[in-house]
């Protein structure tokens, strides 16, 4: 089992490797559902994460998982300096208005991302249809992983349709990692429920709940017992 935790800050990943994260991802803009970080943050985080991966969200804007030229532009030139910075991988997604994965954005993004990890975020749990989106990104073998709830509603309301992508992801090379909603006392029936074998925190193993406070000690030794 893996565990993903999101950090904001490089204290954020300080805490996380300290108290047994397997992965990072990094992300500002935290209540705008997660924006593309600074190259000193991504450079700090790296540094400090040691051994242990960091993925880079690269998303330009709130406004929506619809990108232009000019956003797509921008999305390359950010995964250029995420490289350099030294991270092991990015986070991306893009949808057409139609709401179906936008197979000309994830060519560009998937090329500018050679070599690095890369997985489809929860512009996912917006598509149209979740299993055409799964088929659709199973034609790019260089995109690890899909970040999903199994549609908007949090993960645990929606355990039935996340063992259905797992199922359905099995048949692919794509891994699901199960994520939103998440809380450190329910994860072992999750897991057991979905068959999930990478999970993903953000707030849940925060001590109040809200990303103003600090990654906790205790909720992460629940989790990773939960995960053994």
């Amino acid at each position: 089992m893996l565990l993903e935790v999101i950090a904001v800050s490089v204290s954020d990943v300080r805490d996380a490797v300290r108290f047994g994260a397997d992965r990072i991802e990094l992300v500002t803009g935290i209540g705008e559902g997660g924006l593309t970080p600074s190259a000193g943050l991504v450079e700090g985080a790296v540094k400090v994460a040691g051994a242990v991966p960091v993925n880079v969200m690269i998303r330009p804007h709130a406004r929506s998982f619809v990108y232009d030229e000019f956003d797509l532009a921008v999305m390359e030139r950010d995964i250029e300096l995420v490289r350099r910075a030294g991270a092991a991988g990015v986070v991306f997604g893009a949808l057409t208005p139609g709401g179906e994965v936008d197979a000309y954005a994830v060519k560009r993004l998937v090329a500018a991302s050679a070599g690095l990890d890369a997985t489809f975020h929860r512009a996912f749990d917006e598509a149209r249809d979740l299993f055409e989106a799964l088929e659709a990104l199973s034609a790019f073998p260089s995109i690890s992983r899909i970040l999903t709830s199994g549609g908007l509603a949090p993960a645990p309301r929606a355990m039935p349709r996340i063992r259905e992508l797992v199922d359905a992801a099995a048949r692919t090379h794509l891994r699901i990692l199960a994520g939103h909603g998440l809380t450190p006392e329910g994860l072992e029936a999750f897991v057991r429920e979905t068959g999930a074998a990478e999970v993903h925190f953000g707030s849940g193993v925060r001590e109040d709940g809200t990303f103003r406070t600090r990654i906790d000690a205790r909720k992460m030794a629940v989790v990773r017992g939960a995960l053994r």
